[in-house]
């Protein structure tokens, strides 16, 4: 949906328009499956070792409280006309540098990446929701979106909350995107460290 929110006009989806049965329980549309959480899935999908450890993944997973979500609306950038929830941007890793330094310019704030192999969605989806924090995937390290070639590896999905949407595009206003020392080369940037160093030691004392 994703990917198709990218590429067509925007459009909602209601429980009967998920293709994965995750998807609509971790948006609470349906209860547990108790085929995935018993931890037999992932073992005959070569993905883990044993049901054990395939259970101890859904104590970490995210989910929405039960019937709190009956559609999910969503729309590329340039269509967007309400006030969305989450703002999920596709972005190289030269792209997602810009983004990430965008969150931490006027906070200082630490970024990580949280996520499980399987369940990818709930990450992108749910836990930014959930917690107010940004989260952000690699294209190539998740089970369903690379069985389902939705994306080539290498690309980052950052999932930015409603709530910093504000805070990152003023940050984006004010500060340099494209910092010159990463494109001088390594000695210019230790000698520019050296200068620097040098003449706030000087200053400060």
């Amino acid at each position: 949906m994703l990917k198709e929110a990218q590429e067509t006009s925007p459009f909602y989806a209601a429980k009967e328009n998920f293709e994965c049965k995750v998807g609509q329980l971790i948006l609470g549309m349906v209860e547990s499956e108790y085929l995935f959480e018993r931890g037999v899935v992932g073992p005959e999908l070569g993905i883990f070792d044993e049901p054990r450890i395939n259970r101890r993944i859904y104590q970490h997973i995210p989910v929405l409280a039960r019937d709190t979500i009956r559609y999910v609306v969503f729309s590329s950038l340039d269509k967007l006309s309400f006030d969305p929830d989450l703002l999920i941007i596709t972005a190289k890793a030269s792209q997602a540098e810009i983004i990430l330094r965008a969150m931490s310019y006027s906070t200082g704030k630490m970024w990580h990446s949280k996520s499980t192999f399987v369940v990818g969605c709930s990450w992108l989806y749910v836990y930014p929701f959930k917690s107010g924090e940004l989260n952000f995937i690699n294209t190539g390290l998740y089970h369903g979106m690379k069985a389902r070639q939705l994306f080539p590896d290498g690309m980052l999905l950052i999932s930015i909350p409603y709530d910093l949407i504000p805070l990152i595009i003023k940050n984006l206003q004010n500060m340099n995107w494209e910092l010159p020392q990463y494109f001088k080369g390594k000695e210019a940037h230790i000698q520019n460290m050296k200068r620097i160093t040098s003449n706030l030691t000087k200053e400060i004392g």
